[in-house]
C-alpha cells in the first residue's frame, strides 16, 4: 500500500501573477505558504486486470484509456500506466472548490504515488511541472503554477514566475520569531461558498491575453504588493503586512465580477470592526476561506463564530509532498 500526502496551502502576497497570459509578457511573482490540511491518494496493485479508482464518484474500468475523471486519466496517460491494475483512493482534509488549491495538490498527490508504484525517483521540480503539464497543458484549465508548486516544495516559498515558464523557488526568510507570530496570528474562516477557480480565472486570463490596460495595471501593482509583503516579512512587521493583505484584496476584487458577493463583503468588514487587522478572501475568488491577520484573536473568534463562520485551525507545512 503506498499513501502520498500532499498539502494545501494559502496564499500570502502576489497572487495572479502566476498565470502564464501575465508572466509570459511581464514575469510574475508571489509568496504561498503550505499548511497542514491535506489530499491523500493511496494506491495498490490489485490481481484483476482492472483499475479502480475512488473519489467522490468511483469508477471501475479495463484501462486507463476508459476513466472519465480527466485529472485520474491524464496521470495515468503521462506515466504509461494505462495497463497497470492497481485500486486508487483520494482523501481530503477541507473539501474542494475552497480557494486552497485543491485540485493542483491532488494532482501533486496522485502523481507521486503513481511514480512510487513505478519505482522511480523523482524530483520536487518535476513533480511540480508534471501537474502543471497535465493541468494547464493536457486539460487546459485557466490557472497559474502557484497551486502545484507549493504543494510539491511545502514552506513558506517565495516564486519568480520568469517569462519562458521557469520557476525561480526560495524560501521566506523569516526570523524565527516572525515565523511563530505569523502562524499564530493568521486565522481562517470557512464562508461555505465552493466555487471552480477557472471560471472565475478565465475572466483574468482573457483580459491579460487581450492586454486590458486596467488588467494588466492592476497585476503590476498585486506584485509589487507581493515585494512589499516580502520585504514585511523580513523585516518583521506584520502589522505592515496586514495593512498590505487590505490593499490586496480591494484590488483583487476590481479582477472579476464573481470575485466576491454581498455577503462576503459583510464578513470582511464584520472581521475589520472585530480585531482583525488586515484579511483577504484565499484563492480565485467568489467563495472558500476568509483569512485574517489578528492580534486579538478571542474577540475576532468570537464574533465570526456568532455570525455563522467556521474556524479551521492550521499550522504551516514544511515538508511538501511526500510518501508517508
Amino acid at each position: 500500500m503506498i499513501i502520498a500526502r500532499s498539502p494545501l496551502r494559502i496564499s500570502l502576497g502576489g497572487g495572479g501573477t502566476d498565470l502564464p497570459s501575465y508572466y509570459q509578457e511581464h514575469e510574475g511573482f508571489l509568496i504561498s505558504a503550505a499548511i497542514d490540511k491535506y489530499v491523500y491518494i493511496t494506491l495498490h496493485k490489485t490481481f484483476e486486470k482492472e483499475i479502480i479508482l475512488k473519489y467522490s464518484n468511483m469508477e471501475k474500468v479495463k484501462s486507463g484509456k476508459e476513466i472519465r475523471h480527466p485529472i485520474f486519466r491524464e496521470a495515468i496517460k503521462l506515466l504509461h500506466m494505462e495497463d497497470y491494475p492497481m485500486e486508487i483512493c483520494s482523501m481530503a482534509d477541507i473539501p474542494g472548490g475552497t480557494g486552497l488549491g485543491s485540485s493542483s495538490t491532488f494532482t501533486t498527490a496522485l502523481l507521486k504515488a503513481l511514480h512510487t508504484a513505478k519505482g522511480d525517483i523523482i524530483s520536487t521540480r518535476t513533480l511540480a511541472e508534471e501537474a502543471c503539464e497535465i493541468e494547464m497543458n493536457r486539460l487546459g484549465e485557466p490557472i497559474g503554477k502557484q497551486d502545484q508548486y507549493i504543494a510539491a516544495y511545502g514552506g513558506i516559498t517565495c516564486m519568480n514566475f520568469r517569462k519562458d515558464g521557469y520557476v525561480w523557488v526560495d524560501p521566506l526568510n523569516l526570523s524565527q520569531e516572525t515565523f511563530y507570530n505569523l502562524e499564530d496570528n493568521l486565522i481562517l474562516f470557512f464562508t461555505g461558498f465552493t466555487h471552480t477557480a477557472g471560471n472565475i480565472l478565465k475572466e483574468q486570463d482573457e483580459a491579460s491575453r487581450k492586454k486590458d490596460t486596467d488588467m494588466i495595471n492592476n497585476l503590476h501593482f498585486v506584485k509589487e504588493l507581493g515585494y512589499r509583503s516580502k520585504e514585511a516579512f523580513e523585516r518583521g512587521d506584520l502589522d505592515a503586512f496586514a495593512d498590505i493583505m487590505n490593499t490586496h484584496w480591494e484590488y483583487k476584487k476590481k479582477r472579476a465580477g464573481a470575485m466576491s458577493n454581498p455577503q462576503i463583503d459583510k464578513w470582511y468588514e464584520l472581521a475589520r470592526a472585530n480585531g482583525a487587522r488586515g484579511g483577504k478572501l484565499i484563492g480565485a475568488g467568489g467563495g472558500g476561506f476568509l483569512m485574517f491577520y489578528a492580534k486579538d484573536k478571542q474577540k475576532l473568534r468570537h464574533v465570526m463564530r456568532q455570525a455563522g463562520l467556521e474556524e479551521v485551525r492550521f499550522r504551516f507545512e514544511m515538508e511538501g509532498t511526500k510518501v508517508l
